[in-house]
């Protein structure tokens, strides 16, 4: 592994220490090694400290993990296909269709829990869909150069066009709900690891398991065909379905993590870019563990810090996220302005 990837995933190990042992109550390393064991096997617990590790602190940590991981590689698969930084799941509609479905089941049906995760998944899926076919027109089945990114451009927007009718779907229910119903949904709306447990956990690190080996199988592909399409399909690549399938584990990775949390606003839009920065070279694992940095570190300051500064209230992690993604949206436009200047 690179030493800039490394330092990474230390970074990330660091700040879920951070965000299992720090905050209004301090665990102990040695305390904590107590609580885990005897978790494990059943020992005397901990009264309190076993709870706030336990079924708190480090469900939230580990979800938040993997959220951001599952972020990051979806952001990554998405810039670097489409050879755009604009091309993230927030940005082309995925994480929309996630958040009307979901809300359409809150407001109208009154669901919660796993229905509310379902829906979501499902509505990212069918936007994803959606998205695929009215930008069909060369998207995804070849053609390299300025035709590809002509391509690449229909399906951003496309997903920007679908992504604008959505939020007036989201709001329109908002407006029809009524105040507790629209309390639960714009909590969910900004992304949130508050109802983090291990269900959640568990579901989240099952597909991780399937997808994150599926990501491994496409990156060697996935660098070929930033050579272009003549020259992947002289090294044996077929480029149309390879985009196909860099699509469809891209979607699955942002739909599995909005099922889990919401749509934590402009993760997968900063991880990419981010790690280009710090890596100097496009990588998916820095992608991944930049991913899981912003979410550990947003969370943390969300959970422990605002409520500080905001007299006891405890922000969504969506919250921290978004005030971070727009001075950096504002930013990278600067700087690629500068660049073509």
């Amino acid at each position: 592994m690179p030493v800039r990837t490394a330092l990474l995933a230390v970074g990330v190990l660091a700040l879920f220490a951070a965000s299992v042992l720090l905050g209004s109550y301090t665990v102990t390393i040695p305390d904590f090694f107590r609580i885990l064991v005897a978790h494990l096997t059943g020992g005397e617990k901990m009264p309190g400290a076993s709870f706030i590790v336990m079924e708190n602190r480090l469900p939230r940590a580990a979800t938040g993990t993997m959220i951001g991981v599952a972020f990051g590689l979806s952001g990554g698969l998405f810039q670097t296909m489409l050879r755009n930084p604009l091309a993230s799941p927030d940005v082309i509609g995925i994480s929309s269709g996630a958040s009307a479905a979901a809300v359409t089941v809150i407001v109208i049906f009154g669901a919660s829990g796993a229905a509310v995760s379902g829906a979501a998944l499902g509505g990212a899926l069918a936007v994803a869909g959606l998205i695929y076919a009215v930008s069909r027109g060369g998207s995804l089945r070849g053609g390299g150069g300025s035709a590809g990114n002509a391509a690449g451009n229909r399906l951003i927007l496309a997903g920007v066009g679908i992504a604008a009718a959505l939020h007036a779907v989201v709001s329109f229910l908002m407006t029809r709900a009524d105040v507790r119903t629209a309390a639960d949904a714009l909590v969910w709306l900004n992304g949130s690891l508050n109802s983090a447990n291990w269900e959640r956990a568990g579901v989240l690190s099952l597909s991780l398991l399937v997808l994150i080996p599926v990501v491994v199988a496409l990156a060697g592909p996935l660098r070929v065909l930033e050579l272009g399409d003549d020259a992947a399909a002289g090294l044996g690549i077929r480029a149309g379905r390879t985009r196909l399938a860099v699509v469809v584990a891209a979607v699955a990775l942002a739909a599995v993590a909005t099922a889990a949390a919401g749509p934590v606003s402009f993760v997968a839009f900063l991880a990419g870019p981010i790690a280009r920065r710090f890596t100097r070279k496009a990588s998916l694992p820095a992608s991944a563990f930049v991913g899981a940095v912003i979410v550990l570190a947003a969370d943390y300051i969300a959970a422990n810090i605002a409520p500080l500064l905001l007299d006891g209230t405890v922000l969504p992690v969506g919250v921290i996220t978004g005030a971070l993604g727009a001075p950096f949206l504002l930013w990278l436009l600067v700087t690629a302005n500068r660049k073509d200047a």
